[in-house]
């Protein structure tokens, strides 16, 4: 990415098909760097038992181990563009996986729960640093003809990383121990530091920017996004606006969106460029990654929730059976790269979105019952979806804009993935809570004592007891009621399922409302 000159115009490189060989390592060590940023997203996910009985902690304090992470990086995503044009790529994206690094290694260190939740802040603000500076180099430094294959490669790394964290951090913690979920960064991180300092050359730093960065703006961010994210994560947890602290949070997010909104509108140097909602393309493409995140981060929170809850799988049979979706996105890149060229991005969209569709649709018609050869095609059929939309919607949003404005659209369009998770994880667990005790209520209204059929499966329950000679009769009831339990969570993941179906079938009509995309000005360079 060449920066922008003092006059504002982008320097514009040859518009040729051969990218440099030493931008092209640099350019893999920041995939690798990204992928390692979003696979901590989800690496705890399926461990967060382990930790917590590591740590002494209570459940409602594990769970800031993920969450900590989220608000931090949800902070640094859209901050990355501003930073990268004072500072540069190569400053900042080599510190940040240094930072990010030693962060891990403090994370493996910590002896108690507040040790953790710092650490893990810490992580998530640094490592949130090299992911928009990804998808940017991407779209400058590499000519149109050579998209085909770069742009599946961070659309791999954007759906398989988060897709694979609970298999990874499954087989680490019960090969090792928690500490290894952490220390896996050690030296990856390493070799991406020193890769990308010594090799990233794409702009220069604009040092004299500093002078006028927005530090108002950044509060006023950090407030708007922190609390937004804290109260869409424990939410539900805490019933939502009945709890205090929630409310608090969402008065602050709103006051901070507010003054937020106000300085990106009227300073000279936002601190992230609101502008590129101005193409069409990019406005859309924001909209189907904050959809695609809900699909993502949602599907990757169901899957393991019912195969933890209704089949008893551990974190290892949780993370085997979940394997399955990363290996159709591995497959399906290559494809999709193909398919970039030759398709047009509308109608590759479209096909996406009615496999991720076919694959919750299929889920609605589960039972107790389903295991790994009933998940099997609803998941390849996520898979293929996910990398099928990708690559066309990251295409969109970022191909068609000039290379002046990629670096800070990069961290807005990365923002909208990661709230439509946050967003979309909210709902989906304030649905599940109120649809099972809805459920629950229903059944339970036919499981009673004028039932014939409820009668007779209580008096084979207690008979199959009583002759051992215990209260077959106590034993049956408790049976009983966990049948109807889980019978109304089933449902309550059927509702889900559906909902999900409906909105990305709703996305199938959408995607038409684009334009066709026209190639972007090319360049090699250009910065912001």
């Amino acid at each position: 990415m060449a920066t922008a000159t003092m006059n504002g115009t982008a320097p514009q490189a040859p518009a040729v098909d051969h990218v440099d060989t030493k931008r092209m390592i640099a350019f893999f060590a920041m995939v690798f760097g990204m992928f390692m940023s979003i696979l901590d997203i989800q690496i705890v996910s399926a461990s967060l038992a382990e930790i917590q009985a590591g740590l002494s902690a209570g459940s409602d304090e594990v769970a800031w181990v993920q969450t900590a992470y989220l608000i931090a990086e949800v902070v640094m995503i859209p901050l990355s563009g501003t930073l990268a044009r004072i500072v540069s790529t190569r400053i900042l994206f080599s510190v940040s996986a240094a930072g990010f690094t030693l962060a891990s290694m403090l994370a493996a260190t910590a002896t108690n729960i507040d040790q953790m939740i710092i650490y893990r802040a810490l992580q998530g603000f640094i490592g949130g640093g090299m992911i928009p500076s990804v998808f940017a180099a991407a779209f400058t430094i590499f000519p149109p003809s050579k998209r085909s294959v770069v742009s599946p490669m961070i659309g791999l790394v954007a759906t398989l990383a988060p897709t694979i964290g609970p298999t990874i951090g499954g087989y680490l913690s019960h090969a090792f121990s928690w500490h290894w979920l952490f220390l896996i960064n050690v030296i990856p991180g390493i070799i991406v530091t020193v890769v990308t300092w010594n090799l990233i050359d794409f702009d220069k730093p604009e040092w004299h920017l500093f002078r006028k960065f927005d530090w108002w703006g950044l509060i006023s961010m950090a407030v708007f996004l922190g609390a937004l994210e804290y109260v869409l994560e424990e939410g539900n947890a805490n019933d939502w606006f009945s709890d205090e602290l929630i409310r608090y949070g969402a008065v602050a997010s709103a006051i901070g969106a507010v003054v937020f909104f106000y300085r990106a509108f009227t300073v000279d140097f936002p601190v992230v460029d609101l502008r590129a909602f101005t193409n069409r393309n990019f406005a859309f493409g924001s909209l189907f990654s904050f959809v695609m995140g809900i699909g993502l981060y949602g599907l990757t929170y169901l899957y393991p929730l019912y195969l933890g809850r209704i089949r008893g799988y551990d974190s290892l049979m949780i993370g085997e059976t979940m394997f399955v979706s990363g290996l159709a996105m591995f497959f399906t890149a290559p494809v999709a790269g193909r398919l970039s060229v030759k398709m047009d991005p509308r109608v590759m969209m479209m096909i996406g979105f009615a496999s991720f569709a076919s694959g919750t649709w299929i889920m609605s018609s589960m039972t107790a019952d389903w295991d790994f050869y009933e998940l099997l095609l609803p998941q390849i059929l996520r898979g293929v979806g996910l990398m099928l939309c990708m690559v066309p919607i990251n295409n969109v949003a970022l191909g068609t804009l000039p290379p002046a404005k990629i670096r800070g659209a990069s961290g807005v369009f990365n923002l909208t993935r990661n709230l439509g998770g946050a967003v979309g994880l909210a709902a989906i667990n304030t649905i599940l809570t109120q649809r099972e005790q809805e459920h629950y209520a229903r059944l339970a209204e036919h499981v009673q004592w004028g039932n014939p059929e409820a009668m007779e499966k209580l008096r084979n329950i207690a008979g199959n007891y009583s002759s051992y000679g215990l209260d077959g009769t106590a034993i049956a009831i408790r049976k009983l009621s966990g049948m109807v339990t889980q019978q109304a969570m089933i449902m309550s993941f059927i509702d889900v399922f559906l909902i999900l179906t409906a909105l990305f079938s709703m996305l199938i009509v959408l995607a038409m409302l684009i334009k066709k995309p026209q190639a972007a000005p090319t360049g090699g360079g250009g910065g912001h």
